[in-house]
């Protein structure tokens, strides 16, 4: 139990950075300004997709959005809560930005485990047909994502498997 709590301690305090698909999508919890030039110089990220939604006014974000301009980076402001499953308009336009945005994509949530998980999913499965495995591997305790069905954040997990079908996997 203990290392399972330091575990996902230094997750979610960290960057939680990880390449979902090296060259085209990445996934990390909230960025700095200063992180935001890293990853474009290191990686070539040209779309930053936040997942917390449009916060102007709040420091965080008026920085991020700043420093994607800066950059030259598209900013897409993407609100979801990770408490409530997905809806399907949701889904339906998520799927069209993942599928249009200009890649290498940077997808970031506030630790960069739970949405920033479900999203790097769908994007495996609906766009990169990577399989319904790899694809669920994005939302799991490796990331810091707890997955117990009595957590808010398991809506998470039921978003990806109430669009299962519709990601072209056989009814289980």
């Amino acid at each position: 139990m203990g290392i399972a709590v330091l575990h996902l301690g230094v997750v979610n305090l960290g960057e939680n950075f990880h390449p979902v698909i090296a060259g085209e999508v990445y996934r990390s919890a909230q960025p700095t300004p200063e992180r935001i030039d890293a990853y474009r110089r290191h990686y070539g990220i040209r779309t930053i997709i936040n997942l917390r939604g449009d916060n102007t006014g709040s420091p965080w974000y008026d920085r991020e959005v700043a420093e994607s301009a800066r950059l030259g980076i598209a900013h897409v402001d993407f609100r979801m809560s990770a408490k409530r499953q997905m809806t399907d308009t949701q889904f339906g336009d998520l799927m069209e930005i993942l599928r249009t945005a200009e890649k290498p994509i940077l997808i970031h949530c506030t630790s960069g485990a739970d949405r920033t998980g479900l999203v790097s999913a769908l994007y495996l499965a609906g766009v990169a047909k990577e399989g319904e495995e790899r694809s669920e591997d994005q939302i799991s305790f490796r990331y810091g994502h707890v997955p117990f069905w009595f957590l808010a954040a398991h809506a998470m997990d039921s978003s990806f498997e109430a669009r299962e079908l519709a990601l072209g996997f056989p009814d289980s």
